[in-house]
C-alpha cells in the first residue's frame, strides 16, 4: 500500500502534481508578459510594501504618548509638571518616586500625552530613566538657570548619559532642553546655556571614551556624542535637540502666572 501511495505522488497525483498545470501556466504567461508592464507590476508591489513598511512605524510611534520630564533635583521639573496640568502654583518637593497624569495637548488634533516627571537624586535618575525611555515620545530636560553657573558640571554628565541613551533607541524621541526659572534676575539665557553646555559637553568626551549606558542589550548607542575631531555641537547629532526659556512660577511670585506657553507649544507640535 505504501508503495502504491509513492508511486501515485512520483506520477503527480500528489498535491503537487494537482495544481503542476496552474503553476506551468503561471510561468508560461509570466514568460510572455510584457517586460515593461512587469516593470510596473513590481514598482507598484514595491511602493505598496513601502507603504505598508511607514504604517507600521507611524502606529508605532503613536503608541508612544509618554513625555519625560528629567534633570537635577530642585530644577523646577514637578511644578512645571503642575503647571501644564492645571495651570495652578503648588509648593513641591524633592520625590522618590514618579508621577504621571494625562496632559490634553491644545491642538486642533486634540491629542493628548502623558507626562511623567522623573526624580532627580543622583540615586534614582538613571534607574527611572531606563524604566520609562522606551515608551518616551519626547524628553523634556529641565535646567535651573538661576543654578547652572555652579551646576554645569552636573548637568552636562546627566545630559550626556540622557543623550546617548536617546540616540540608542530605535524610536529616537523629540528632545528639548527647558531653560526654567528665567524670571530669576541672574538667570541665564538659553543661547548662554547651549554654548556652555557644547564645552563642558566636549570636555566629557574627552575624559570618557563612553559613558557607562542604561542601554538594553539590543539597543545601540554611540561610542560618543558628536563628530570625532570636531568641537562639540548640539546640531551634530542625529537627533535634534531644540532650547527655549520658560519659567514655572511665573514673575509675580506664587501667585503669578507661569511664563511656559512656548513649552506649551513645543508639546503640541510633538502631539
Amino acid at each position: 500500500m505504501a508503495s502504491a501511495d509513492f508511486r501515485r505522488v512520483a506520477d503527480g497525483g500528489g498535491a503537487g502534481g494537482t495544481f503542476q498545470p496552474y503553476l506551468d501556466s503561471l510561468r508560461q504567461e509570466l514568460q510572455q508578459t510584457d517586460p515593461t508592464l512587469l516593470s510596473v507590476v513590481v514598482a507598484v508591489l514595491a511602493v505598496l510594501l513601502t507603504l505598508v513598511f511607514w504604517k507600521l512605524i507611524r502606529s508605532r510611534r503613536s503608541s508612544q504618548r509618554a513625555v519625560l520630564l528629567v534633570g537635577l533635583c530642585d530644577s523646577g521639573k514637578t511644578l512645571l509638571f503642575v503647571r501644564l496640568l492645571t495651570g495652578l502654583y503648588r509648593d513641591t518637593q524633592t520625590s522618590i518616586t514618579d508621577s504621571s497624569a494625562v496632559y490634553r495637548v491644545n491642538n486642533n488634533r486634540g491629542n493628548s500625552l502623558t507626562l511623567i516627571d522623573l526624580p532627580g537624586h543622583e540615586s534614582l535618575r538613571l534607574q527611572f530613566l531606563e524604566r520609562f525611555k522606551s515608551s518616551a515620545r519626547a524628553i523634556v530636560f529641565v535646567v535651573d538657570s538661576a543654578a547652572f553657573q555652579r551646576e554645569v558640571k552636573d548637568v552636562a554628565e546627566f545630559l550626556y548619559q540622557v543623550l546617548i541613551d536617546s540616540m540608542g533607541l530605535k524610536n529616537t524621541p523629540s528632545f528639548l532642553i527647558a531653560c526654567n526659572k528665567q524670571d530669576v534676575a541672574m538667570a541665564k539665557s538659553a543661547k548662554l546655556i547651549q554654548q556652555q553646555l557644547e564645552k563642558e559637553l566636549n570636555t566629557l568626551r574627552v575624559t570618557r571614551s563612553a559613558a557607562p549606558s542604561t542601554l538594553d542589550s539590543s539597543s545601540t548607542a554611540p561610542a560618543q556624542l558628536g563628530k570625532k575631531g570636531k568641537e562639540f555641537e548640539f546640531s551634530q547629532l542625529a537627533l535634534k535637540v531644540e532650547f527655549l526659556e520658560c519659567s514655572a512660577k511665573g514673575g509675580r511670585g506664587d501667585a503669578g502666572s507661569a511664563d511656559i506657553q512656548d513649552l506649551e507649544k513645543w508639546l503640541a507640535k510633538i502631539a
